[in-house]
């Protein structure tokens, strides 16, 4: 089993010092792939991020009958879908990937059908599928849940109004995507608003789609008989540009985050700012620097614009070393506290009390073996071990390497003692 080991000083602390460069969205790559599964042709996607999930999405594509060509050297893929797809998605790869639901839509609008096993991914809570169902039903689909997989028949999908109960990025995508090639006009209320879904608009757009609305809670689509394929670039990860003002936060020194969209992330900096770090932006990205323990901010994770609850991770580990004591409430997925457990073990001070976290701030904690139950709960407990005295060993760190290219190697670049293990059987 891999495994990250970081050693730090006495102290605890491992400054960083240097500049990182953030790449495409894994949030989006992985939804822009499944996108081109609506246009017969060569649809390229660049700026494509070196993670393991672009992998099991680009094997799901070629189950599905696609040509998939990844060039993680020059971030691109080329996906090459024919006229005839085909409409099973197979358990073996949907239950490596949450995002795998995402081809759903695209496999109904294309094909009239689709056969999805029920996703897997990372284990954070439930997410069920209940919004996308609906809504591919009210769009005139035939749903069911036969033997572990989604089934959907019809002839041709046409236009609705579709109520979300919850801003959902994982509904509102897949309907989204199944309304471009819908019969007449679909209009999705409550939609989510992330910077993704912005992103994956564009390129629906591009591609022939009739797209109004996009950025905001309404989203009105105006179907079309055919689209065609494009070359799309992804937009920026914010959540990776995130991560890495927390990793500053947490573990000092002053830290340049290159192509990081500051305005994708107004209230994470603004919260860090106020906390006591220094944060300046410009047009190509922000740097975030803190000389010392910052002042414990109490966090409540939403929707965009509010606070991300795939940050929340990072916003709990710093405040097991901030000044004073925060309240951190998570209310979108409410298993994001399993890791907490993890943490604890690094003698971070956390009660838990439903989706309520308390966290009394430390100088230090103290270097301990721990596991990555998730991707940002493997992230956040690396970056809990530059704020740890002696050896941190971070397992199943494969997690990490899910949503991060190169997390090891940019933390050694800033300075920090890391290294990736194999860790023997004993050590399990």
């Amino acid at each position: 089993m891999e495994a990250f080991r970081l050693t730090s000083p006495p102290d605890g602390r491992q400054p960083l010092h240097g500049s990182v460069t953030v790449g495409g969205a894994k949030n989006s790559a992985l939804k822009l792939m499944a996108a081109s599964l609506l246009a017969p042709g060569t649809t390229t996607i660049t700026n494509l991020p070196d993670i393991l999930d672009v992998d099991v999405m680009g094997r799901l594509l070629g189950e599905l009958g696609c040509e998939v060509e990844l060039d993680h050297d020059a971030e691109r893929a080329t996906v090459r879908a024919p006229e005839e797809l085909g409409h099973h998605a197979p358990y073996h790869l949907v239950r490596r990937l949450r995002a795998s639901i995402s081809v759903l839509g695209p496999l109904v609008a294309r094909c009239g059908r689709a056969r999805v096993a029920l996703p897997g991914g990372d284990n954070i809570g439930s997410r069920g599928l209940d919004m996308h169902l609906r809504g591919l039903e009210a769009l005139g689909a035939s749903v069911a849940i036969e033997h572990g997989y989604v089934v959907a028949e019809v002839a041709r999908l046409r236009g609705a109004t579709v109520w979300l109960d919850f801003p959902s990025v994982g509904a509102t995508e897949n309907l989204l995507m199944a309304a471009t090639l819908a019969e007449g006009t679909t209009v999705i209320d409550n939609a989510a608003r992330e910077p993704e879904i912005a992103d994956l608009c564009r390129m629906l757009q591009r591609m022939g789609a009739r797209v109004d609305g996009v950025g905001t809670g309404t989203l009105v689509v105006e179907g079309v008989d055919r689209l065609e394929p494009v070359t799309h670039e992804t937009v920026t990860d914010r959540i990776v540009a995130g991560t890495w003002a927390f990793a500053a936060a947490i573990a000092g020194g002053e830290l340049r985050v290159d192509r990081g969209r500051a305005h994708h992330l107004e209230i994470v900096l603004d919260k860090l700012a106020a906390a006591g770090a220094r944060v300046s932006t410009d047009d190509a990205g922000f740097t975030v620097a803190a000389d010392g323990r910052l002042e414990a901010f109490d966090v409540v994770t939403l929707p965009y614009p509010g606070f991300p609850t795939d940050l929340q991770p990072f916003a709990l580990t710093l405040a097991a070393v901030s000044e004073g004591t925060a309240m951190i409430t998570e209310n979108v997925f409410e298993a994001r506290f399993m890791f907490v457990q993890e943490l604890a073990r690094l003698g971070a001070e956390v009660r838990i009390d439903g989706h309520h976290a308390v966290v009394r701030g430390k100088p230090v904690l103290s270097g301990a073996d721990v596991v990555a139950h998730d991707i940002r709960a493997g992230a956040a407990l690396v970056l809990a071990g530059l704020a740890a005295e002696g050896r941190t060993t971070v397992a199943d760190s494969y997690h990490v390497d899910r949503g991060y290219p190169g997390f090891v190697e940019s933390l050694r670049s800033l300075g920090v003692d890391v290294e990736r293990v194999q860790l023997p059987d004993l050590e399990r």
